[in-house]
């Protein structure tokens, strides 16, 4: 069976200690719900681009990232719809150290070769 990968990266410049301690709790729940295959933080070293025209990113490489497994988008776009009403979640969410944190935020989907 193929599955659909949800890459999520965020670069999140709020409190970084209290966030990364939040994820204790936002993982728990979220993966109740979802299969997080994993949730990775930035080590410090800085990254590094190459190519023909490396661009320079606005808020360099994102600090956060994590990794969600689907059967397909079918049921990604449903198990975030029912998050909403999730009681779990939403007091979950209450606990974030602040959503106005993130700069930047971006979802890239793919396929396992």
């Amino acid at each position: 069976m193929s599955h659909l990968y949800e890459f999520r990266d965020y670069h999140y410049q709020g409190d970084w200690d209290a966030y990364k301690q939040w994820w204790n709790e936002g993982l728990e729940v979220l993966g109740a719900h979802m299969d997080i295959l994993g949730v990775w933080f930035d080590s410090g070293i800085p990254a590094r681009t190459a190519g023909e025209d490396p661009m320079p990113l606005p808020y360099g490489s994102a600090n956060v990232t994590w990794i969600i497994r689907w059967n397909d988008l079918e049921q990604r776009e449903a198990t975030w719809a029912a998050l909403q009403d999730d009681a779990a979640w939403i007091s979950c969410a209450e606990r974030h150290p602040g959503f106005d944190g993130y700069q930047n935020m971006s979802v890239r989907f793919l396929e396992q070769a």
